[in-house]
């Protein structure tokens, strides 16, 4: 019997289904790809819409899809001026995209499985759990006790969006009076406030202001409160969940926890105190300002450099020193499972003690009474080489499409692929085959190097067998 034509239609719907059901339960690691694939695209269209322009002109593709990348990958690097650019439609889809994207495809998936069954199956866990650490996204066993287990994952989500709408109105709250204060009406504020906040929280760094946060370089308010959305934002949503449950009590926070914290503050504290001798003489930057000023603004840029991407002094006039000081920040990049990008500082964490137990002659590597396995070691070196060839690549393609000199090149790559949104000015006059390029690299520095290697590898076979052992000489 022949099929009818409604027939064919229905199976090659349900061939579809059963594709995109095999890929998102079997690989959570390549389903989240194809859910921020499909995010650019959509947000790529919108942005493209005379409706989301100003001027109620067509925004050029690279121009549309650069802004749409960099907001779902919640970056805040941008080809235009976002000032005056956007209409209010536009600016609301860039405000819709980058809390998706700072919420992460596959804790968002969950989240609206959670609201539609109001409980979480077995599989639907192990998505999630996906988001929340890397070494879940190849589908496998995990031998070792995770940040995040498996039971925790439904207290997680709720954490993610009750802390998500708290942290950002609170943030929206506190700034309102110093937008109002700064010569913006009422009306207007009730808009920026929302918007500053949701680029602090999920470390986008969009600003839509003229002349970008020119106008609050002196409010040492706005900025602190700028800079603690920031910092709970880029602390990982595991962090959070930790601290609700055992904020009195820091001896029971977990090894995730403690690192992430203590690597954080450290950097903190470098970062200020290099830009603070690298640029206290530089006149284009803290050179004219008082001790105080010179002071706070050198911390304000080292939490940004972390991912925050927001900027008080012109970037493109840092020394050569301290651009290489801000690449370095903004490859290490913020917490796991958080809106910060770079290799994340437990990689850094794992990394140093690493070296520290081979420089004591450890054949283990420990912490705070605990001892990392092995496997997490590798993914750490993985994640390091990974992101590095990444960064290298780019670089090297870029500048020599640009012929712009390497430094501020380095420093705009390294800021996309970390999602940071700082730039040394280059990236808004790339021409479009190097803005595309620059596009791919936010793209993979977001989605994540252990989930891309994941996704490639998640249909790998186990090796049942050793071959025999030989040392090369390394070093």
């Amino acid at each position: 019997m022949a099929p009818t034509a409604s027939s064919v239609p229905r199976a090659a719907w349900s061939r579809f289904g059963g594709f995109f059901r095999d890929i998102t339960l079997s690989s959570p690691s390549r389903f989240a790809i194809l859910v921020y694939i499909a995010l650019i695209l959509i947000f790529t269209a919108l942005l493209s819409l005379p409706i989301s322009s100003a001027d109620r002109s067509v925004t050029p593709l690279a121009d549309a899809l650069f802004t749409a990348v960099s907001s779902v990958c919640v970056t805040g690097l941008s080809t235009v001026d976002m000032s005056t650019h956007w209409s209010f439609f536009g600016e609301l889809m860039i405000f819709i995209g980058t809390n998706i994207g700072g919420l992460g495809a596959l804790t968002l998936a969950s989240l609206l499985g959670l609201v539609v069954s109001r409980k979480l199956g077995l599989r639907a866990k192990l998505i999630a759990a996906g988001d929340t650490n890397p070494l879940r996204s190849h589908g496998g066993a995990v031998n070792e006790s995770q940040a995040v287990r498996l039971g925790d994952v439904g207290h997680l989500l709720r954490i993610v969006a009750l802390s998500t709408i708290t942290i950002e109105a609170g943030v929206a709250i506190l700034l309102y009076p110093s937008i109002v204060i700064a010569g913006h009406s009422w009306l207007e504020a009730l808009w920026l406030a929302p918007l500053h906040s949701v680029m602090a929280f999920t470390n986008t760094g969009f600003t839509f202001t003229d002349g970008g946060l020119a106008l609050f370089q002196y409010d040492y308010y706005f900025l602190t409160v700028l800079m603690v959305g920031v910092f709970l934002g880029g602390i990982g949503f595991p962090v959070i969940l930790a601290l609700t449950k055992q904020l009195m009590t820091p001896r029971r926070w977990n090894l995730h926890v403690k690192l992430t914290l203590i690597t954080t503050v450290i950097l903190f504290f470098l970062g200020a105190g290099a830009f603070l001798a690298l640029e206290y003489l530089n006149p284009g930057t803290f050179g004219t300002r008082d001790a105080w000023d010179t002071t706070f603004q050198a911390f304000f840029l080292s939490a940004m450099t972390r991912s925050g991407g927001f900027s008080v002094v012109d970037i493109s006039e840092l020394n050569g020193s301290s651009l290489l000081v801000g690449s370095m920040l903004m490859f290490i990049g913020g917490g796991s499972a958080s809106t910060a990008g770079g290799i994340k500082v437990t990689t850094l964490a794992v990394l140093a003690l690493a070296v520290w137990s081979e420089a004591r002659g450890r054949t283990s590597v420990e912490a705070f009474g605990r001892r990392i396995p092995s496997d997490v070691q590798r993914v750490s070196v993985a994640v390091l080489a990974w992101g590095a060839t990444i960064v290298a690549l780019a670089t090297v393609v870029i500048a020599q499409i640009t012929l712009a000199p390497v430094d501020k090149v380095l420093f705009d790559v390294i800021s996309g692929f970390a999602t940071v949104g700082l730039s040394s000015g280059i990236t808004a006059e790339m021409p479009d085959v190097a803005v595309y390029i620059m596009a791919v690299t936010i793209f993979m520095g977001r989605v994540g190097t252990v989930t891309l290697a994941a996704a490639v590898a998640a249909t790998s076979t186990r090796q049942m067998y050793a071959l025999p052992v030989e040392r090369p000489i390394v070093g």
